[in-house]
């Protein structure tokens, strides 16, 4: 058997900083603009928070398809509390370390369970920057986070021609020495 590395800790460490991020958010903020240029901020937290209700599903045996990663919006100063509520529900799903190596349905087909907790990750990650960027409040980001983020973004997703139905755009120009915020960002198509 194929051992399937756990990125559960910094899935949690990626949601705790969302958490941190969240909390930050005010009613004012909530139509500001996005790097998801398809989304508000208030559109966008709908998406982080549904997006994971649907890796919880996941986790506890469906199918991606079977559900839309999106919310019925709370009131204007309900979002941290909507995040909460949804992370109790994925670390619940996600407990059992036999999740790891189970096949499981995700949004681009079956793979190993370990596979998509990195995906998440990834997901994670990179729409805690997109909030950051929208808040512009000096929220400080967690290098290593990005990090392993980018890394996961390297191995599994294509650096070429992406076509217009792949979730990400074209991989964007940084400056050499670009923090891996920003070159997590641009390899997800972001501009920053």
């Amino acid at each position: 058997m194929t051992a399937v590395q756990d990125a559960r800790p910094q899935y949690h460490a990626a949601l705790d900083q969302l958490e941190r991020l969240v909390a930050t958010v005010t009613p004012a903020d909530l139509d500001r603009p996005t790097p998801c240029e398809e989304f508000t901020l208030r559109q966008l937290l709908n998406h982080v928070i549904g997006a994971t209700h649907r890796f919880a599903y996941m986790g506890e045996g469906g199918h991606a398809e079977d559900i839309v990663p999106a919310i019925e919006d709370p009131s204007d100063d309900g979002w941290q509390a909507a995040l909460g509520r949804v992370r109790t529900r994925v670390t619940a799903a996600w407990a059992e370390d036999a999740k790891l190596g189970r096949p499981t349905f995700a949004p681009w087909g079956e793979a190993p369970g370990g596979a998509v907790v990195g995906a998440y990750l990834m997901e994670t990650v990179t729409h805690t920057w997109d909030i950051a960027k929208s808040l512009d409040n000096g929220f400080v980001l967690d290098e290593g986070l990005s990090g392993a983020a980018l890394g996961m973004a390297q191995l599994v997703l294509p650096a070429g021609h992406r076509s217009e139905d792949f979730p990400f755009g074209q991989v964007q120009p940084v400056a050499e020495d670009a923090d891996v915020h920003t070159r997590l960002a641009a390899f997800l198509g972001r501009r920053a």
